[in-house]
């Protein structure tokens, strides 16, 4: 069996369209978690998390069996491209390490990161709560 651990910390989070197309179909569990880096809202509408120093709270989506279309179709969401060199991607996919609300160790998941430096190049805003919700309005 396979099993896919995604952390997600905006539109891929529970509540958002993309999370219902995208996740919920092949959707185990999922729970409230942490990771290590800094968020930020960035002017395109969406969050970007980078690996600076602080806490950044989403969830923790657990697949169990996806389908490997699942994977690749939220690469493509993301904008990354594992065939293509970091500066060619708008995120980078990578494990890391994942906590519950009590910074408690969960093992690790995969998460999309953003480097420091495309966050500066779009004047991204930093959340120092370390947490993303989209303006009502603007949820599908």
């Amino acid at each position: 069996m396979t099993l896919l651990r995604l952390f997600v910390y905006g539109t891929l989070k529970p509540g958002y369209q993309p999370h219902d197309i995208l996740c919920r179909p092949w959707l185990s569990a999922h729970q409230p978690a942490l990771v290590r880096g800094r968020l930020y809202h960035l002017p395109m509408g969406y969050p970007a998390l980078t690996a600076e120093e602080g806490w950044v709270q989403g969830e923790l989506l657990i697949f169990n069996d996806p389908p490997p279309s699942v994977l690749a179709r939220l690469d493509a969401f993301e904008g990354y491209n594992p065939n293509l060199s970091p500066e060619a991607n708008a995120y980078h996919r990578q494990e890391v390490p994942v906590y519950d609300l009590n910074h408690q160790p969960l093992g690790t998941a995969w998460a999309y990161i953003m480097s420091t430096e495309q966050v500066r190049h779009v004047n991204g805003e930093w959340l120092p709560a370390g947490v993303w919700n989209r303006p009502t309005d603007l949820r599908a």
